[in-house]
């Protein structure tokens, strides 16, 4: 009862809504069929209830499952933690050093990122991530990597399981019919326990489990690899930037986010950081990044329509076989309308949508849209102001 107090530690039950979103369905459904089958599977290969090592392997089913769903809930319901609506430094002199978030009326504190998802700023924010349908960050960081690393183990477990399984049912099926055929009495000496019906469709349903799970243990891996390596994209602007919060040893790195309370080390505000480091030394990069992107970007101008949608059928094929892998929003265009793009694919591009100052609302218009939908502005050379292409063209 009190392991499963503490896997719905969630302030209400409001947070439920969390479990109706593809993300966490589909999640949970792959771990219900391979556990599902794998415990199944168990009984069939390796009968748990007649020697220590059945009975260990399947208690290992149990554990497996136990473990992921217990970190997987946590990693959702607890959540990331927010920075405290109108939070500000101390230290008024430090405001120079962050960013200001109008819809959360308060400053970004080190490491923390706003979501558009969750529409409030999250501490420590990693990603925003579709599985558990919430993001990682400060508060279940540890909870989100133990889920990454159990995962793929338990699914190697299972999908062993299914190996044996098939094997041994197809092996014990044409040995008992060879021997039949032979008159061997070997046969009737056989186990006279029933064995549960392994056919075409349990075979079927095997080989299904197979997939999903060998397809988990790459996936999953993979992002449990990347979610080890603390990180940061930056540019290179003419000095060297050194990562302040790299303490100097993977084992202090590791004590910031495992401790034995389940708690992480500190508030999510203020970080230790390394020796010669500022505290702020990440915000002051990251608005160099801002400055720089603002320089980069280039103004565009719709020349057809897009209705927004993911994967638009009327753009090509390329444009909707490449739609980029990202819960960000796609921002409907209509032919005249004008983007600052900061960034882009081969078929697609990321920007923000210039709003008429009479009509600002003071609300953000940015995503993707593809590529073959706008072209770059042309600019009078008198007042560098960007041209009507239909204008300039008649």
């Amino acid at each position: 009862m009190g392991m499963f107090c503490s896997i719905v530690r969630f302030e209400n039950l409001h947070e439920l809504k969390r479990l109706c979103h593809w993300g966490p369905i589909i999640a949970l459904s792959v771990i219900a069929i391979c556990s599902t089958m794998a415990m199944i599977d168990a009984v069939l290969w390796y009968w748990p209830l007649d020697t220590t090592g059945g009975s260990i392997n399947f208690i290992m089913l149990i554990n497996w499952t136990v473990m992921i769903l217990y970190n997987y809930f946590n990693a959702m319901f607890v959540g990331p933690g927010y920075v405290p609506i109108g939070w500000k430094p101390e230290n008024s002199q430090d405001y120079m050093y962050l960013q200001y978030c109008k819809i959360c009326q308060s400053y970004k504190a080190p490491r923390s990122h706003h979501c558009r998802k969750c529409n409030r700023c999250v501490m420590k924010m990693d990603h925003h991530c579709p599985w558990i349908n919430n993001c990682c960050g400060f508060q279940n960081h540890a909870s989100f990597t133990l889920f990454l690393l159990l995962a793929p183990l338990g699914c190697i477990h299972a999908a062993f399981i299914f190996v044996m399984t098939m094997y041994t049912q197809l092996y014990n099926r044409v040995s008992f019919g060879w021997s039949s055929v032979r008159i061997d009495m070997s046969a009737v000496k056989r186990d006279p326990r029933p064995i549960v019906p392994f056919g075409l469709s349990a075979f079927a349903a095997s080989l299904f489990a197979l997939g999903l799970a060998l397809g988990t243990t790459i996936a999953v891996g993979m992002l449990f690899v990347i979610q080890a390596k603390d990180r940061i994209q930056y540019y290179q602007t003419g000095e060297t930037f050194i990562f302040p919060y790299e303490l100097g040893s993977k084992w202090n790195n590791f004590k910031q986010v495992f401790t034995w309370s389940g708690n992480p080390e500190g508030d999510g505000l203020e970080w230790p950081v390394k020796e010669g480091c500022h505290q702020y030394s990440l915000t002051i990069e990251q608005l160099k990044q801002k400055t720089d992107k603002r320089v980069r970007s280039v103004r565009y101008q719709a020349k057809e329509d897009y209705s927004g949608a993911c994967c638009p059928l009327t753009k090509g094929l390329r444009t909707f076989f490449t739609t980029p892998c990202t819960e960000e929003p796609r921002i409907a265009l209509h032919k005249g309308d004008q983007i600052l793009a900061t960034r882009g694919l081969k078929h697609w591009m990321y920007g923000d949508k210039i709003i008429d100052s009479t009509t600002d609302d003071g609300k953000r218009i940015r995503g993707w849209f593809p590529r073959r939908c706008v072209e770059k502005c042309l600019y009078d050379g008198e007042t560098n102001q960007p041209l009507d292409r239909e204008k300039k063209t008649r």
